[in-house]
Parts: structure tokens; C-alpha cells; sequence
């Protein structure tokens, strides 16, 4: 613009020009001299130079022409010709400019032509791979259509940087890369993962049989452990068609501040769990265990200590010698099938145990099928209460809304437990930032739910690292209660509030309804939660452990 307005300036110098040269002046001829004048005589005529003089002063383009040559003459001892005419160095500086913005956007360009040479290698070297396959394992069909995307952004982003010197006015107009989630593509990159049929699920019915029990006892680990136990129980139960028994809560968890139990009668339409206080009622308060069969021999007998034992019967429980059906170590399970446990388990009494099934390894096709391996008419048979169900509903709607990305990060007592494994499974927080951040990407979510144990220094740290587009990305946590927010009023109306298992099932709730999930590798409470989404059905395509793939960029030694 600067350089228009000083060509229409000197257009209009250049017209004042032209008129001034054509303008004519008449002026009075000197009368005719009647003695030729010599070489050294002037004649003078003093009216004539008055006159002259006069006119002179009074036309002011004479003045004018006079005084310039001494103004310029003034200025040329006064002062800083550098100065004066910075304006033409300046445009000298600009055009200087320019040229550079060109060579870097010609060097940012070619960078990115690099970038995409690279993946459209990549693509190549897997379209070769597979090309003798009818199914892709590594390499998915969406996978496929994302990196083609993801090519077609990138060549965008390389015509804009080539065009961006050439542009007036925004340069930043029209230059956001392509959206790949963007809905003319027809392609969600985190589309939920399909369901088989109901009528395609291998299932077995459980129909028990009248005044016929399994007891269940789990003791591994944390609720998360117990409930995966109980599913296994549940198995176990339906294949020997006894009622399931759950333990009493001076014996383990408090299981129905978390489960409804009555829902998994409802989904099965006959009674199939019962509580221990009823059962123990039932018996006038003398429960015997007729036959004590222990599906692990080690590290003991149905990885029950005498300490457990002891409990049971302060509680009214009587039972024989445990009785190891195999050698089955805990640290090394054997597959096992139904006819194994038929076979093995089988039996008459009223009721029996088979101690903790936490780490059986029975048919687990069918335990993984999204619905598990009993024939029902419910999503899922173990799911939280519907008090924290619907105060997780509440939850997502106040702070997270539809769309939001899920993260377990668990910190406390992971990092020893991870760095025995072969793997290391206890990421750097920088490292966590990079992996989530590029899930974040993908998933398109403008939040994240985090559910940790993590101290306050590693997610602070954590904040500040997750950016995504210069702008970061927040990461919520449950708040402490405050009277002035009505999401958890359910909780704290029926007495569950400050309940830590009933906070835990409130996070695994919260998690399991997300748009993505984040899980911690080797954490079953990742695994509950997984299990959730594959039964409600909320399971991603982008649902993945922390920097699935890959491992720590520093690993300490052990002690």
C-alpha cells in the first residue's frame, strides 16, 4: 500500500511538471540600442530591472525555484542524510524481507514434502506387506484411511506455506489444516467398536439348581481384583448350576454400596445370587461348606491363609480340609475348559467352595465376549449401582460434556511394580504428556477426565505439558463436595459419600462412559473399566493403555 501511495504522489508531482513547462510568460522586448555595445559594455536599463525584479518577487514559482537549492543546500550540512531518507532503505529492508519469507517458506515446505514422502513409504511398505493377506493385523482398513487424510492435510498445509508470502491482508486466512474428522469425509477416526449379534455370542445358561451353592471367596488384591473374581465366579457358578453366594462384607467388600445384585437377577429372570446373611438366615445361622474344592494348590490351597479361615468361622462358618483338585500354581495358570470344571467340580452337596478364581484361566473367548459368557438380556450383568450411575450422568454433564477423552494414570506403587516387568509400564511425565496429547489429537475432545493417585506435583506437571495447539488441554478431577453443587447430592442423600469404594466405582463410571479411554497397562482397574465399554458398548477404536507400544525413555534400576 505504501508503495501505491508514493507512485500517486509522483504522478501528481510529474503532472505540476509538465503544466509549468507548458505554461508561456511574456515579457517586454529592450528597445532597439542605437550604438552597437562593445564587448565589455552592459547596458542597463533601470526601469526595465525594476520592473523585472518586481514581477520576479511576486511570481512565486521563481521564489520557489530560488529557494530550494539553498533549502537542499542547508539540509545537506544540517543534517543526517541516512535519516532523512530512511524510507528508501526501509523498502530496501522490506524487499530484503520478502525474499527471506519466500526462502523460508520454500525450506518449510520442502520439510514437509520430506514428511510426507516418509509416509507415503509407509503406506507403500504396508500395502506390499499385506498384499498376500486378506487381513491386515497391524495395519487396519481405518488406520488406512486415516493416514490417507492425514497425507491429503499435509499437502494443505504445504500449499498455504508456499502461498503465504504471496498473500495481502490475514495471511492466516485459510490456512488451518484439513480436519480429518471432518463429517464429508464419511470416516470417524474414533468410532466406536462393533458388537457382535446377541444371537452370535456362545453363552451358557445359568439355571441353578433348588438348594444348590457356591460359595465364592476372593482375596486377591483391591475391589477391582474381587470383581473380576466374582465375574469368574459367576461362570463357574452357571456351569455347575448353583446359586452364588456373595461373601459377607466382615469377610470382604461391602458389595452392594456398588453392585445391585437385584439387577442381575432381573437380567437373568430367575434368582441366581444371593447375599450371605440371606443364605446364613436361611441356615439358622449355621453355614457349613460341604466340600472345600480348590481350583489353585499354590502358593496354598485355595489361596486361603489361616487368618481367612479364622474369619469365616467367627462368622458362623464351618468347613472340611481343603481339597486341591490339581496342581495349579497362581504364577503360572493352565488353560482350562468347561469339561475341566464339569469333571472336576461336580458334586451333590448343598454347598461348595473352590476358593479364588482371580487368576483362572477358563475359556476366555467366551469370559471376553462384550456381555461375558452367561446368556442374558441385559448389556452387562456386573455394573455399577444405579445411584452412582446416575450421578457419574450427572457428573459428565456439569464439567465434561459428550465428548471427552478418559485417562487412568496410576503413579502410586506402579513404579516398582512396573519396572520388574519385562516391559516397563511407568512412563516419564513428559513422555505421558506426548503419548496423550496425540490421543487427544485424534479424538477431537476439548477435555480430559482424569482419575489417578497421582501427587499433586506430577499432575500439575502433567497440566502444563498436555498443549494441543498452542492451547492446553484441561484435565478434571472428581471436586471435593460442596453444597453448592448438586451433581453428587444422590450420594450424599443415601449416606455413600466419602465412601472410597464407592468413589472408586464412581471414577470407573465416569471412565467407562468417556469418548476415549486412556488405561494404565498391568492395572485391573483399567481392565473393569475396559470391560464396561466393551459390554455398554462405548468401546473406541482409539481406546488404548499409556504410550501403548512403546516404552519408558529412561528406566531406573532396580533396587
Amino acid at each position: 500500500m505504501e508503495r501505491d501511495s508514493s507512485s500517486s504522489d509522483e504522478d501528481d508531482d510529474r503532472q505540476n511538471l509538465i503544466e509549468q513547462n507548458d505554461t508561456k510568460h511574456h515579457y517586454s522586448p529592450p528597445p532597439t540600442q542605437t550604438q552597437p555595445p562593445s564587448t565589455f559594455h552592459i547596458s542597463v536599463d533601470s526601469g526595465v530591472i525594476r520592473r523585472r525584479f518586481h514581477h520576479f518577487l511576486h511570481n512565486k514559482r521563481y521564489l520557489f525555484a530560488i529557494l530550494l537549492p539553498l533549502l537542499i543546500l542547508v539540509l545537506f550540512f544540517s543534517t543526517d542524510l541516512r535519516h532523512l531518507f530512511s524510507f528508501s532503505f526501509s523498502n530496501s529492508d522490506l524487499r530484503l524481507s520478502s525474499r527471506d519469507r519466500m526462502r523460508e517458506s520454500e525450506l518449510q515446505a520442502l520439510y514437509l514434502l520430506k514428511q510426507q514422502q516418509l509416509g507415503l513409504f509407509t503406506l507403500w511398505n504396508h500395502s506390499q506387506s499385506n498384499s498376500n493377506s486378506t487381513s491386515i493385523s497391524n495395519f487396519s482398513h481405518s488406520d488406512l484411511n486415516l493416514a490417507v487424510l492425514n497425507q491429503i492435510s499435509l499437502n494443505k498445509q504445504i500449499q498455504q506455506i508456499l502461498l503465504s508470502p504471496h498473500r495481502t491482508g490475514d495471511s492466516s486466512q485459510g490456512s488451518e489444516p484439513i480436519d480429518v474428522s471432518d463429517p464429508r469425509f464419511g470416516f470417524d477416526a474414533c468410532a466406536k467398536v462393533g458388537q457382535k449379534n446377541k444371537n452370535e455370542r456362545r453363552t451358557i445358561e445359568w439355571k441353578p439348581k433348588p438348594n444348590k451353592y457356591l460359595f465364592a471367596i476372593c482375596l486377591s488384591g483391591q475391589m477391582s481384583n474381587h470383581l473380576i473374581c466374582l465375574e469368574k465366579h459367576m461362570f463357574f457358578a452357571a456351569l455347575l448350576n448353583r446359586v452364588l453366594v456373595i461373601p459377607s462384607s466382615k469377610f470382604d467388600y461391602q458389595y452392594d454400596r456398588v453392585l445391585d445384585f437385584d439387577h442381575i437377577n432381573k437380567c437373568l429372570g430367575r434368582k441366581v445370587i444371593v447375599s450371605f446373611e440371606d443364605l446364613l438366615e436361611a441356615k439358622k445361622n449355621h453355614l457349613h461348606i460341604d466340600r472345600l474344592f480348590c481350583y489353585f494348590s499354590l502358593p496354598q490351597p485355595c489361596y486361603l491363609d489361616e487368618e481367612h479361615i479364622k474369619k469365616l468361622k467367627s462368622l458362623g462358618v464351618s468347613m472340611g480340609k481343603p481339597e486341591p483338585i490339581w496342581k495349579e500354581d497362581i504364577k503360572n495358570p493352565n488353560k482350562r475348559t468347561v469339561q475341566d470344571v464339569e469333571s472336576k467340580f461336580s458334586s451333590d452337596e448343598d454347598v461348595i467352595a473352590i476358593g479364588d478364581v482371580f487368576f483362572a484361566d477358563l475359556e476366555q473367548d467366551w469370559v471376553m465376549q462384550p456381555g461375558g459368557p452367561i446368556a442374558h438380556q441385559c448389556k452387562t450383568l456386573i455394573e455399577p449401582s444405579r445411584l452412582i450411575m446416575l450421578t457419574a450422568q450427572r457428573f459428565v454433564q456439569t464439567f465434561l460434556g459428550k465428548n471427552f477423552v478418559a485417562l487412568h494414570f496410576r503413579r502410586h506403587g506402579f513404579l516398582k511394580f512396573c519396572n520388574v516387568k519385562t516391559h516397563s509400564c511407568f512412563f516419564p511425565i513428559p513422555q505421558a504428556a506426548d503419548c496423550i496429547t496425540r490421543v487427544i489429537e485424534k479424538a477431537n475432545a476439548p477435555v480430559i477426565y482424569l482419575s489417578t493417585d497421582a501427587a499433586e506435583s506430577e499432575t500439575s506437571l502433567l497440566q502444563s505439558l498436555v498443549v494441543l495447539n498452542g492451547k492446553a488441554v484441561p484435565l478434571v478431577k472428581r471436586p471435593p463436595r460442596n453444597s453448592a453443587e448438586k451433581w453428587d447430592a444422590l450420594l450424599y442423600r443415601h449416606g455413600l459419600e466419602g465412601d472410597s469404594q464407592v468413589e472408586a466405582m464412581l471414577d470407573k463410571t465416569i471412565c467407562a462412559m468417556s469418548s476415549v479411554f486412556i488405561g494404565a497397562p498391568g492395572s485391573t482397574f483399567t481392565e473393569d473399566i475396559l470391560r464396561l465399554r466393551k459390554d455398554w458398548g462405548s468401546a473406541s477404536m482409539c481406546d488404548e493403555y499409556l504410550c501403548q507400544g512403546e516404552e519408558p525413555n529412561f528406566i531406573a534400576d532396580n533396587e
